[in-house]
């Protein structure tokens, strides 16, 4: 044999080993069971999930808001008569009770009208007294008698007026609360358009702001609110709507809202800026945790439960809050939604729940540590 065909025949010595041990009966039956004629295996294991059931929240949307407060009473004081100022009896900031004297004006002229018109009721009665004892005489006459009640009744119309005036002399608080500043001094002389004081009952104030229209109809008397003060964020209080506006202002597309706050300490004054914090109830909608929901190629979805297999189903996020997300889709109350596990789903997969008694207070990581097959 020549000495060059050694090296070809044991080329295909090996080749022909090679091949018959790729495409030996042993290696086939281990990859194809079927062409051996074995059973199938059956289906594929439930994959082992946490679920959580749906609930139903309403969309919560936050406004803020300018606010500015007034007094939920208030006034400024003004004479109801001219005249010479006698006596301040008030100092600034001082808390006065209704119908304390606050002012006097000079009063001795309106106190003698007062009293030569006391005298002209009396003289207009004892007439009608005399005519009424003479009347079945014949000398006085209807008319006579007549003349007589209407005098009388003059004459206490006079005397009631002079009694005003004198009144008039006397400013006085006309409820509770707290006098402010003055410029009037014993000796003055006011006028009918003179200012005496303000006044302010600031147990409750009135802040007044406005809300876009776009959530008119979203808005309930009594609704809660939070107001805070912008200097002072210690100043911070509840309060609720008391009245809305009934037109929209067609420039700033805006309505005024008025709230009533509580000042129970004093701490807040009639004027004051605050800042007005209102969250606002919307649509309901279901509430998965945020964990649930999983991103396609044709949006976001979650897999719904149904018996012991999973279907995805899409929804549209409409707001996160705290952890938790408010979507728009086919959950109804109470369904069930995978919240771990959602990476190994496919439509129609079999699932199996965790114990939830034996996972509760366990946190997100450890838990999947413990549960991973």
């Amino acid at each position: 044999m020549p000495r060059y065909m050694t090296p070809v025949l044991m080329v295909l010595v090996l080749a022909a080993a090679a091949g018959a041990y790729v495409f030996s009966p042993e290696l086939l039956g281990e990859n194809d069971s079927v062409s051996q004629g074995k059973p199938d295996q059956g289906p594929p294991p439930a994959i082992p999930v946490t679920l959580e059931a749906t609930t139903l929240k309403p969309e919560l949307t936050r406004i803020e808001a300018v606010g500015t407060s007034r007094a939920v009473r208030s006034v400024t004081l003004h004479p109801a008569a001219s005249g010479e100022v006698v006596a301040v009896d008030f100092s600034a900031g001082q808390r006065v009770e209704g119908g304390q004297v606050l002012v006097k004006l000079d009063d001795r002229d309106a106190a003698l009208a007062l009293e030569l018109a006391r005298v002209r009721v009396e003289d207009a009665q004892r007439l009608l007294e005399r005519y009424r004892r003479t009347r079945g005489s014949g000398a006085v006459s209807p008319t006579m008698l007549d003349d007589a009640r209407t005098h009388l009744a003059t004459a206490r119309i006079e005397r009631d007026r002079a009694q005003v005036a004198l009144e008039d002399r006397t400013i006085k608080a006309p409820f509770a609360g707290y006098v402010g500043i003055t410029e009037v001094q014993p000796g003055d002389r006011v006028a009918e358009d003179t200012v005496i004081t303000t006044l302010d009952e600031r147990s409750q104030l009135l802040v007044n702001f406005e809300v876009p229209e776009l959530f008119f109809d979203r808005l309930e008397l009594g609704q809660s609110l939070l107001v805070t003060s912008w200097g002072n964020r210690g100043l911070e209080t509840q309060g609720q709507i008391a009245e809305i506006g009934s037109r929209i202002d067609p420039v700033s597309r805006t309505f005024r809202v008025r709230a009533r706050v509580a000042n129970p300490e004093d701490r807040l004054r009639p004027g004051m800026s605050f800042r007005v914090i209102l969250n606002l109830r919307g649509p309901v909608f279901p509430v998965v945790p945020e964990v649930a929901v999983q991103w396609g190629g044709e949006g976001s979805y979650v897999w719904l439960v149904e018996e012991d297999t999973v279907r995805r189903v899409g929804v549209t996020i409409v707001q996160r809050q705290e952890g938790r997300v408010l979507v728009d889709g086919e959950l109804p109350a109470g369904s069930r939604v995978v919240v771990e596990g959602v990476q190994r789903m496919r439509e129609g997969t079999r699932i199996s729940q965790y114990r939830e008694e034996a996972l509760a207070g366990t946190p997100l990581v450890q838990r999947h540590q413990e549960t991973s097959p």
